[in-house]
């Protein structure tokens, strides 16, 4: 009979920087590397855990983002099933690394991948870093954009255009006016009109 399924969680730690880096930990007793996480309190919720667990095992604190996915795999003869957040952490570390921890380090995406001591963890960086990769070029796109600069030159643009349109709806309204002998100035006759009266019956 299969044992109670066991919770842990815990995060996709991402310091930013010239060059966005991720964070993986090596476990003392084992000596092997994976991602901060570990199992849930009594009563914890999976959230509150994975903050509580990244923070110990990196030494930094955290902003917790979007929740990223879970994998499950048989710890001990018992289903275990981790949950992972896209975490934002500070760049200078607050506290010592807990006991359990050796070391942490925080490597480009393609690094912590080979970094990585267990082949499901490795897979699943690998399929969140994607999305991670999307995320970051998508928000450079939108910084390189001058939202405020855009509108302004398609004002111009468009009253320049529209400045352009009176002139000409003015000439072809004076031009009208004088084809249908409505043109009057005070003073001295127009030549027109002068040309008008010698043939008028």
């Amino acid at each position: 009979m299969a044992g109670k399924t066991v919770h842990a969680a815990g995060g996709i730690v991402v310091r930013n920087g010239s060059r966005p880096l991720i964070a993986v930990v090596q476990r003392a007793k084992d000596e092997l590397w994976v991602l901060p996480r570990g199992k849930l309190k009594s009563n914890e919720s999976a959230l509150a855990g994975a903050r509580r667990e990244v923070v110990e095992e990196t030494g930094h604190r955290v902003r917790v983002r979007e929740f990223l996915g879970a994998i499950t795999y048989r710890a001990r003869g018992r289903p275990k099933v981790v949950q992972f957040w896209r975490m934002q952490a500070e760049v200078k570390a607050s506290r010592e690394l807990m006991e359990d921890i050796v070391a942490v380090e925080w490597l480009p995406l393609a690094a912590a991948i080979r970094r990585l001591s267990y082949p499901l963890e490795k897979l699943f960086l690998r399929n969140v870093g994607r999305a991670l990769r999307h995320r970051r070029h998508r928000l450079k796109r939108k910084t390189r954009t001058s939202p405020k600069g855009k509108p302004r030159q398609r004002a111009a643009k468009t009253r320049g255009h529209k400045s352009r349109s009176r002139r000409i709806t003015a000439s072809r309204h004076r031009a009208r006016k004088i084809s249908g002998h409505s043109a009057v100035r005070a003073g001295r006759p127009t030549i027109l009109q002068r040309v008008l009266g010698r043939i008028s019956p």
